[in-house]
């Protein structure tokens, strides 16, 4: 099985567009893979903060503000109702903890809740979810973020393959798909092991997933092309590079956008 089929659950955050920078970092995992947690390792729990609300300030992600709160990222775009690929605005207001909806935690009772009165009436149908609309074409000129052979293949609806997998070697240039800004550039994301996501303009984003080392800042401006990291196994079994396109956050197969080899 390869790395990426994870539950959707498991994906983190994806930050927005930070403030750009003139520095470039250079991120190594010695031996080119991720070291699994500890039998031992504490697990982090979120701590709900009741009736508390964060603005979201200019440069802050899903991942920061829940670490400065003490919750976990996944529990944060949960109980806001934040989706794929997790992104938020400056001056969004953020709740601290769950909501009626929240799937994650509950508000501690005092006392043991009244049992409801039995009732006839049929509870509201909840309506079906409205279909994604993808375009057939992108204005975007997109290119192969990588040489190598396709060993895994996107798979509509199926959150375990939200995009391809490329075979090659250990320190093989990763290169962005198309002109943009990097909104995202660490290793915060479970089973992506060192990922840079790139925003190309308000609809469509891609993603580098498993590197060896990461060669761009967050908020750093890219052109397709450009070198933007080195192909490794972290987070994953082999040498590969995990690639995703993403039209207004939704994944859509790669491979109906790059061009024939």
């Amino acid at each position: 099985m390869r790395s990426m089929r994870l539950p959707h659950v498991l994906v983190a955050c994806i930050a927005v567009v930070l403030l750009a920078s003139c520095g470039r970092s250079h991120v190594v995992r010695e031996g080119g893979s991720s070291r699994p947690r500890s039998a031992d390792s504490p697990v982090r729990v979120s701590q709900p903060k009741y009736g508390a609300t964060v603005v979201v300030q200019r440069g802050q992600n899903v991942y920061r503000i829940a670490t400065e709160n003490g919750l976990t990222a996944l529990d944060l775009a949960l109980w806001n109702d934040i989706p794929p690929p997790y992104t938020i605005h400056p001056g969004q207001r953020l709740r601290l903890y769950p909501g009626a909806q929240g799937s994650v935690a509950a508000r501690p009772a005092t006392t043991p809740p009244k049992k409801p009165a039995a009732s006839t009436t049929a509870p509201p149908r909840t309506p079906a979810p409205t279909p994604v609309v993808v375009p057939a074409t992108s204005k975007l000129a997109w290119r192969w973020p990588a040489d190598g052979n396709v060993v895994g293949t996107y798979a509509g609806g199926d959150p375990t393959r939200q995009g391809i997998d490329i075979a090659g070697k250990a320190g093989q240039p990763v290169r962005a798909a198309a002109d943009g800004v990097v909104v995202y550039s660490g290793s915060g994301l479970v089973g992506y092991g060192e990922l840079v996501i790139v925003k190309h303009d308000d609809q469509w984003l891609s993603a580098y997933g498993h590197n060896r080392a990461r060669l761009v800042n967050e908020g750093q401006l890219v052109k397709a092309g450009q070198q933007i990291a080195e192909m490794g196994r972290s987070g994953a079994s082999r040498d590969m590079l995990h690639f995703e396109i993403r039209y207004n956050g939704k994944p859509v197969d790669p491979q109906q956008y790059l061009p024939t080899r």
